[in-house]
Protein backbone atom coordinates (compact mmCIF):
# COMPACT_ATOMS: atom_id res chain seq x y z
CA UNK A 1 0.00 0.00 0.00
CA UNK A 2 1.98 2.97 -0.94
CA UNK A 3 0.32 6.35 -0.06
CA UNK A 4 1.09 9.66 -1.11
CA UNK A 5 -0.44 12.64 1.72
CA UNK A 6 -0.48 16.15 0.52
CA UNK A 7 0.31 18.62 3.05
CA UNK A 8 0.50 22.57 3.21
CA UNK A 9 1.95 25.32 5.61
CA UNK A 10 -0.10 27.02 6.76
CA UNK A 11 -0.08 30.11 10.25
CA UNK A 12 -0.20 28.65 13.56
CA UNK A 13 -4.14 28.12 14.53
CA UNK A 14 -5.49 30.41 17.35
CA UNK A 15 -2.96 32.83 16.73
CA UNK A 16 -4.51 36.81 15.46
CA UNK A 17 -5.00 36.92 12.14
CA UNK A 18 -4.44 40.12 10.48
CA UNK A 19 -4.32 40.88 6.26
CA UNK A 20 -1.25 42.72 4.49
CA UNK A 21 -2.44 46.44 3.61
CA UNK A 22 -3.86 45.19 -0.23
CA UNK A 23 -6.08 42.87 1.67
CA UNK A 24 -5.03 39.60 -0.85
CA UNK A 25 -2.86 37.84 2.04
CA UNK A 26 -2.44 36.71 5.58
CA UNK A 27 0.59 38.86 7.31
CA UNK A 28 2.68 36.05 8.75
CA UNK A 29 5.16 38.84 10.00
CA UNK A 30 4.79 37.65 13.99
CA UNK A 31 3.40 34.19 12.53
CA UNK A 32 4.64 30.59 13.48
CA UNK A 33 4.16 27.98 11.28
CA UNK A 34 2.90 24.39 11.19
CA UNK A 35 1.09 21.64 9.06
CA UNK A 36 -2.95 22.16 8.79
CA UNK A 37 -4.68 20.18 12.04
CA UNK A 38 -6.79 17.85 9.16
CA UNK A 39 -3.52 17.27 6.60
CA UNK A 40 -1.83 16.28 10.09
CA UNK A 41 -4.10 13.35 11.19
CA UNK A 42 -3.55 12.48 7.07
CA UNK A 43 -0.35 11.94 7.64
CA UNK A 44 -1.03 9.99 10.57
CA UNK A 45 -3.83 8.07 9.23
CA UNK A 46 -1.40 6.84 6.42
CA UNK A 47 1.50 6.14 9.01
CA UNK A 48 -0.93 3.68 10.61
CA UNK A 49 -2.17 2.40 7.07
CA UNK A 50 0.86 1.33 6.42
CA UNK A 51 1.82 -0.24 9.81
CA UNK A 52 -1.00 -2.87 8.99
CA UNK A 53 -0.43 -3.27 5.27
CA UNK A 54 2.96 -2.66 4.77
CA UNK A 55 4.17 -0.27 1.91
CA UNK A 56 5.31 3.23 2.11
CA UNK A 57 4.16 6.93 2.83
CA UNK A 58 5.06 10.37 0.63
CA UNK A 59 4.27 13.83 1.31
CA UNK A 60 4.01 16.21 -1.00
CA UNK A 61 3.86 19.98 -0.35
CA UNK A 62 3.79 23.20 -2.54
CA UNK A 63 5.21 25.91 -0.84
CA UNK A 64 8.10 28.19 0.00
CA UNK A 65 11.98 26.62 1.08
CA UNK A 66 10.78 27.40 4.59
CA UNK A 67 7.98 24.46 4.41
CA UNK A 68 11.22 21.95 4.83
CA UNK A 69 10.57 22.01 8.07
CA UNK A 70 6.84 21.09 8.04
CA UNK A 71 7.70 18.25 5.72
CA UNK A 72 10.43 16.83 8.01
CA UNK A 73 7.55 17.23 10.94
CA UNK A 74 5.51 14.54 8.93
CA UNK A 75 8.79 12.63 8.17
CA UNK A 76 9.48 12.84 12.04
CA UNK A 77 5.93 10.99 12.84
CA UNK A 78 6.12 8.45 10.53
CA UNK A 79 6.45 9.37 6.41
CA UNK A 80 9.14 7.38 4.33
CA UNK A 81 10.13 10.45 1.70
CA UNK A 82 8.77 13.61 0.90
CA UNK A 83 8.35 15.93 -2.39
CA UNK A 84 8.60 19.96 -2.34
CA UNK A 85 7.24 21.81 -4.78
CA UNK A 86 9.05 25.17 -4.57
CA UNK A 87 7.50 28.57 -4.65
CA UNK A 88 8.18 31.55 -3.68
CA UNK A 89 6.27 31.96 -1.16
CA UNK A 90 3.15 33.32 -2.72
CA UNK A 91 -0.34 31.63 -2.44
CA UNK A 92 -1.12 29.66 -5.81
CA UNK A 93 -5.10 29.67 -6.51
CA UNK A 94 -6.83 26.04 -6.12
CA UNK A 95 -6.70 25.35 -10.16
CA UNK A 96 -2.91 25.92 -10.18
CA UNK A 97 -1.89 24.02 -6.61
CA UNK A 98 -3.79 21.08 -8.10
CA UNK A 99 -2.27 20.95 -11.73
CA UNK A 100 1.32 20.97 -10.01
CA UNK A 101 0.35 18.38 -7.57
CA UNK A 102 -1.01 15.94 -10.39
CA UNK A 103 2.00 16.86 -12.16
CA UNK A 104 4.27 15.82 -9.27
CA UNK A 105 2.20 12.72 -8.80
CA UNK A 106 2.79 11.31 -12.95
CA UNK A 107 6.05 12.33 -12.75
CA UNK A 108 6.68 10.13 -9.61
CA UNK A 109 8.14 6.66 -9.98
CA UNK A 110 5.65 4.81 -7.29
CA UNK A 111 2.53 4.58 -8.53
CA UNK A 112 0.12 5.69 -5.65
CA UNK A 113 -2.79 3.38 -4.16
CA UNK A 114 -4.53 6.13 -2.09
CA UNK A 115 -3.99 10.16 -2.12
CA UNK A 116 -4.64 11.40 1.42
CA UNK A 117 -5.89 14.97 1.50
CA UNK A 118 -7.04 17.41 4.74
CA UNK A 119 -10.49 18.06 3.93
CA UNK A 120 -9.53 22.07 3.85
CA UNK A 121 -6.77 23.94 4.29
CA UNK A 122 -6.14 25.89 7.89
CA UNK A 123 -6.11 29.10 6.13
CA UNK A 124 -7.57 29.32 2.55
CA UNK A 125 -10.33 26.71 3.40
CA UNK A 126 -11.61 26.45 0.01
CA UNK A 127 -12.10 22.99 -0.38
CA UNK A 128 -11.16 22.32 -3.96
CA UNK A 129 -7.54 21.06 -4.34
CA UNK A 130 -8.83 17.16 -3.42
CA UNK A 131 -11.21 17.19 -6.07
CA UNK A 132 -9.54 19.01 -8.74
CA UNK A 133 -6.65 16.67 -8.12
CA UNK A 134 -9.30 13.32 -8.45
CA UNK A 135 -10.68 14.89 -11.17
CA UNK A 136 -7.69 15.10 -13.21
CA UNK A 137 -6.43 11.57 -12.65
CA UNK A 138 -9.45 10.13 -13.48
CA UNK A 139 -9.80 8.79 -9.45
CA UNK A 140 -12.98 8.50 -7.29
CA UNK A 141 -12.95 10.59 -4.38
CA UNK A 142 -14.86 11.28 -1.15
CA UNK A 143 -14.52 14.10 1.14
CA UNK A 144 -14.71 14.54 4.67
CA UNK A 145 -14.47 11.49 6.12
CA UNK A 146 -13.81 10.61 9.49
CA UNK A 147 -12.60 6.32 9.24
CA UNK A 148 -11.11 4.37 6.62
CA UNK A 149 -10.38 0.74 6.40
CA UNK A 150 -8.90 -1.37 3.75
CA UNK A 151 -9.51 -4.11 1.90
CA UNK A 152 -6.61 -5.27 0.44
CA UNK A 153 -8.03 -8.54 -1.50
CA UNK A 154 -5.29 -8.36 -4.67
CA UNK A 155 -7.99 -8.98 -6.57
CA UNK A 156 -10.18 -6.16 -5.86
CA UNK A 157 -8.63 -3.69 -3.28
CA UNK A 158 -10.62 -1.17 -2.24
CA UNK A 159 -11.02 1.74 0.92
CA UNK A 160 -13.80 1.51 3.37
CA UNK A 161 -14.39 5.28 4.21
CA UNK A 162 -16.98 6.63 6.32
CA UNK A 163 -18.68 10.34 6.44
CA UNK A 164 -20.57 11.66 9.62
CA UNK A 165 -23.84 12.76 9.07
CA UNK A 166 -26.54 14.45 10.71
CA UNK A 167 -27.90 10.96 12.53
CA UNK A 168 -25.52 8.46 11.58
CA UNK A 169 -22.79 7.82 8.96
CA UNK A 170 -22.41 7.12 5.04
CA UNK A 171 -20.13 4.13 4.31
CA UNK A 172 -18.50 5.00 0.80
CA UNK A 173 -16.33 1.79 -1.07
CA UNK A 174 -13.61 3.17 -3.43
CA UNK A 175 -11.91 0.86 -5.80
CA UNK A 176 -8.23 1.59 -5.50
CA UNK A 177 -6.58 3.94 -6.57
CA UNK A 178 -8.71 6.80 -5.11
CA UNK A 179 -8.77 10.49 -3.77
CA UNK A 180 -9.94 10.94 0.27
CA UNK A 181 -10.22 13.82 2.06
CA UNK A 182 -10.45 13.27 5.88
CA UNK A 183 -10.99 15.61 8.77
CA UNK A 184 -9.74 16.33 12.24
CA UNK A 185 -10.96 14.02 14.73
CA UNK A 186 -10.14 10.95 12.24
CA UNK A 187 -7.23 9.86 14.70
CA UNK A 188 -5.57 11.53 17.45
CA UNK A 189 -1.75 12.44 15.78
CA UNK A 190 1.76 11.23 17.54
CA UNK A 191 4.12 13.98 18.25
CA UNK A 192 7.37 14.29 16.36
CA UNK A 193 10.07 12.42 18.99
CA UNK A 194 13.39 12.91 18.95
CA UNK A 195 15.08 9.78 17.23
CA UNK A 196 12.27 10.15 15.11
CA UNK A 197 13.11 13.73 13.74
CA UNK A 198 17.23 12.52 13.81
CA UNK A 199 15.38 9.72 11.27
CA UNK A 200 13.58 12.72 9.22
CA UNK A 201 16.97 14.12 8.88
CA UNK A 202 18.29 11.54 7.03
CA UNK A 203 14.76 10.48 4.83
CA UNK A 204 15.30 11.62 1.10
CA UNK A 205 13.11 15.14 0.54
CA UNK A 206 13.14 15.46 -3.51
CA UNK A 207 12.67 19.28 -4.42
CA UNK A 208 11.69 20.53 -7.90
CA UNK A 209 10.13 24.11 -9.44
CA UNK A 210 7.62 23.69 -11.15
CA UNK A 211 6.45 26.32 -13.56
CA UNK A 212 2.97 28.03 -12.62
CA UNK A 213 0.35 28.33 -14.55
CA UNK A 214 -1.40 31.36 -15.86
CA UNK A 215 -4.32 32.27 -13.35
CA UNK A 216 -7.75 31.63 -14.04
CA UNK A 217 -8.91 32.54 -10.82
CA UNK A 218 -8.74 35.98 -9.32
CA UNK A 219 -8.76 36.82 -6.30
CA UNK A 220 -10.17 39.67 -5.14
CA UNK A 221 -9.69 40.71 -1.45
CA UNK A 222 -10.23 38.85 1.91
CA UNK A 223 -11.98 39.89 4.57
CA UNK A 224 -11.57 39.22 8.29
CA UNK A 225 -14.69 38.40 9.93
CA UNK A 226 -16.56 41.10 12.16
CA UNK A 227 -14.93 40.94 15.71
CA UNK A 228 -17.73 40.22 18.28
CA UNK A 229 -15.76 42.72 21.04
CA UNK A 230 -16.15 42.73 24.53
CA UNK A 231 -17.82 44.85 27.08
CA UNK A 232 -17.70 45.90 30.59
CA UNK A 233 -19.34 47.57 32.68
CA UNK A 234 -18.57 48.71 35.72
CA UNK A 235 -21.32 48.49 38.48
CA UNK A 236 -19.80 50.08 41.65
CA UNK A 237 -16.71 49.51 44.03
CA UNK A 238 -17.42 48.08 47.44
CA UNK A 239 -20.57 47.33 49.51
CA UNK A 240 -22.36 50.14 46.88
CA UNK A 241 -21.97 47.34 44.41
CA UNK A 242 -24.05 44.80 45.79
CA UNK A 243 -27.32 46.25 44.91
CA UNK A 244 -26.52 46.58 41.76
CA UNK A 245 -25.35 42.89 41.34
CA UNK A 246 -28.46 41.87 42.57
CA UNK A 247 -30.38 43.72 40.09
CA UNK A 248 -28.13 42.01 37.63
CA UNK A 249 -28.69 38.73 38.72
CA UNK A 250 -32.43 38.90 38.75
CA UNK A 251 -32.46 40.35 35.11
CA UNK A 252 -30.71 37.02 34.53
CA UNK A 253 -33.19 35.23 36.38
CA UNK A 254 -30.82 33.29 38.54
CA UNK A 255 -32.30 34.69 41.81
Amino acid sequence: MHICVCVKRVPLTGGKITLTDDQRALSTKHLGFTVSPHEECGVEEAVQIVEREGGSVTVLTLGPAEAEEQLRDMMAIGADRAIHLLTDGEEWDPQATAAAIVAAIRADEQPYDLILFGNESADAGNYQVAIRVAHALGMPAVTGVKAISIDSDPAHPRAVCEQEVAGGRDIYELVLPAVVSVKEGINLPRYPSVPGRLRAKRKPLEASNPERPAAQLEMVKLVLPPDSGKQVQVLGTGADAAPAVVAVLSELGVL
